[in-house]
């Protein structure tokens, strides 16, 4: 490789990680050294939003760990029952769902928050670095220019559209240093699975904690609630026994007003005839 290639690399690696609002203007001013290497500089593809993700997570440090652990799960899966690959394939899933959040996470705080397709394709772009040597190899120079999805791409295709500066090879890791890599690196694993089943362990202990509380909470509502449902039924029956005795009463003063009144027209017949009796006693 040149000294060109290698400063074009170095110079598409700053650039690829700038936050994409400020590569145009970047490149324009590393573009002005001139010559050969001015004019690749300048012809440069600015990242999609999702490659730049990713070059911010392998510049983070973390996918480069996830893709050597990956890589030595591999090599030891041979020796490892149905149960056992299916539990790593898993935690590989997992894995990759947290470096996409991680690169979410990084773009967010480089002033550019992800959208939830942009995540697809970053988290895309993440599993094929840690399933596939080849994308690893192109990934993990943080030169990314376009997410990658395996799926699209065919085994022969040219990766120079998703990678700026020179496209790099995949290095074969001799099989004594690839077992014992692989040996350590599964224990890393392993070490890295016990702590997070603790921490899951103690996560669910907390919810399990708060969901009690919240339980409790809710029990003594409902028992305040059933006590006044029962107060207000008992004074909704002693206001109907009220009711009931207040309209017998009202009934005894209607009879005695009806009792009154046949009286005071009884007590006008008699006053009547008693003065017609007058009258005709006077003649």
């Amino acid at each position: 490789m040149s000294d060109h290639d290698d400063r074009l690399d170095e110079v598409a690696a700053e650039l690829l990680t700038l936050p994409p609002s400020r590569f145009t203007a970047t490149r324009a001013e590393r573009a002005t050294v001139g010559g050969e290497l001015g004019r690749r500089i300048a012809g440069l593809r600015k990242p999609t939003v999702a490659a730049w993700a990713v070059n911010l997570l392998v510049r983070d440090g973390q996918l480069g760990e996830a893709v050597e652990l990956s890589h030595a799960l591999h090599e030891a899966q041979d020796d490892l029952d149905a149960a056992e690959l299916s539990r790593l394939g898993r935690q590989r899933r997992q894995l990759v769902s947290a470096l996409a959040r991680r690169a979410a996470e990084l773009a967010a705080a480089a002033g550019t928050p992800l959208s939830a397709s942009v995540v697809d394709a970053v988290e895309k772009t993440v599993n094929a670095a840690v399933v596939d040597e080849r994308a690893a190899a192109v990934i993990l120079t943080g030169r990314l220019t376009a997410a990658v999805d395996l799926a699209s791409r065919d085994d022969d295709s040219s990766w120079s559209d998703a990678v700026a500066g020179s496209v790099p090879e995949v290095v074969s890791v001799p099989t004594a240093a690839r077992d014992d890599l692989a040996a350590r690196r599964a224990r890393k694993a392993a070490e890295r699975a016990l702590r997070d089943a603790e921490r899951a362990r103690a996560d669910a202990e907390r919810e399990l904690t708060a969901s009690d509380r919240r339980l409790a909470a809710a029990r003594e509502h409902a028992d305040r609630a059933t006590e006044r449902v029962e107060s207000l039924r008992a004074e909704l029956s002693r206001v109907e026994h009220d009711q009931a005795d207040a309209d017998d009463v009202v009934r005894a003063r209607e009879a005695e007003r009806a009792d009154a009144a046949e009286a005071l027209r009884a007590a006008e017949r008699a006053r009547e005839r008693a003065a017609a009796a007058r009258d005709e006693g006077d003649r």
